[in-house]
């Protein structure tokens, strides 16, 4: 339950009002509880009734999951963001690939991914099967935790010597925009390599991509520009105060004039539920975290999963676009 005035979509909103920390357990009904990871927190998905128990009796039962390990480096190239790392990870391993394991980002590179970074990551850490994702608490993470949590809370740090089902190593700087084509997540391509695939509608927002710093790359495409004929184009705040931040910041100003509408904070298309629901044969790309079949609406739509760089350039154009040829 939520007071009227702090309306948000749960996994932006808990995070934003400090009400996960590191080191802390915390379940959830909805598989992408998995984003507090990006805290230091253990955090995954269970179902209802498990949620109704652990309600209860204050407690649950899990089966300590095998650790894979993502090595990453280097630094972002521009426009490259956590959700092209999260897409190409997903494309590497597949959708199953982290089944029931615990995906620990880790390398020199964490320290150049933000904290609107490591919860796209680390919520879409389900997209690959895994029980879980978490990030190491670090500069980044306290600074981020100032002024939100009011408690105290404890790190955890990896062993020396733990020990890794497998590792994996990406390197920030080979890094690319990257696109999840239909029907699923793991589908990964090059941004570069979509311009033969004309577009309906984009979809900027959601858990996974409607933070401020998300609708602030957005903003940076679309500012002077116009969305294609025959575009809709949909911003989706994830929270109030993201909303209120986009009204005085002037983000709001920009998205009207490219053509976009501005929504309240809602899951809305992204389960096929409003707000930009595809008819048949429509494509979207969309910062959302799933594009299975019937996702966003027909059975026979299409869903191309981006990043906000991405999804703003690929309206002003008509079709998946790299943001570089925007300018």
């Amino acid at each position: 339950m939520q007071d009227v005035g702090t309306m948000g979509i749960e996994h932006a909103l808990l995070p934003e009002q400090g009400l996960v920390a590191p080191g802390e357990a915390i379940i959830g009904a909805d598989s992408h509880t998995c984003t507090y990871g990006a805290v230091g927190a253990f955090s995954t998905g269970v179902g209802s009734t498990d949620l109704g128990a652990a309600m209860s009796v204050g407690y649950t039962w899990f089966k300590v999951p095998a650790a894979i390990k993502v090595n990453v480096t280097g630094n972002k190239r521009k426009y490259v963001t956590g959700k092209d790392l999260i897409l190409y990870l997903i494309g590497k391993i597949g959708v199953d690939g982290a089944l029931y394991k615990s995906l620990e980002f880790t390398g020199d590179g964490i320290k150049n991914l933000s904290m609107a970074d490591r919860l796209t990551i680390a919520n879409m850490a389900i997209e690959a099967g895994a029980k879980n994702g978490i990030f190491p608490v670090d500069d980044v993470t306290r600074e981020y935790l100032k002024g939100r949590v009011n408690r105290e809370w404890k790190e955890y740090k990896a062993d020396y010597d733990a020990e890794y089902e497998s590792v994996i190593n990406i390197n920030l700087d080979e890094l690319d925009c990257t696109v999840a084509w239909p029907h699923l997540p793991e589908n990964a391509h090059s941004a570069r390599d979509g311009k033969d695939i004309k577009i309906d509608q984009i979809v900027i927002g959601s858990c996974t991509n409607g933070r401020l710093e998300d609708l602030q790359a957005a903003a940076e495409i679309l500012k002077g520009h116009k969305l294609a004929d025959g575009v809709r184009g949909i911003i989706i705040p994830a929270t109030q105060n993201i909303y209120r931040e986009c009204i005085k910041t002037g983000l709001a100003e920009i998205f009207l004039d490219a053509g976009c509408i501005i929504s309240t904070p809602t899951c809305g298309p992204c389960l096929g539920g409003h707000m930009g629901v595809l008819a048949k044969g429509e494509r979207c790309v969309s910062t959302t975290n799933r594009n299975f079949v019937g996702r966003m609406g027909h059975t026979e739509s299409e869903v191309y999963l981006a990043s906000p760089y991405v999804a703003a350039a690929s309206g002003i154009l008509g079709r998946i676009a790299h943001p570089e040829e925007v300018f």
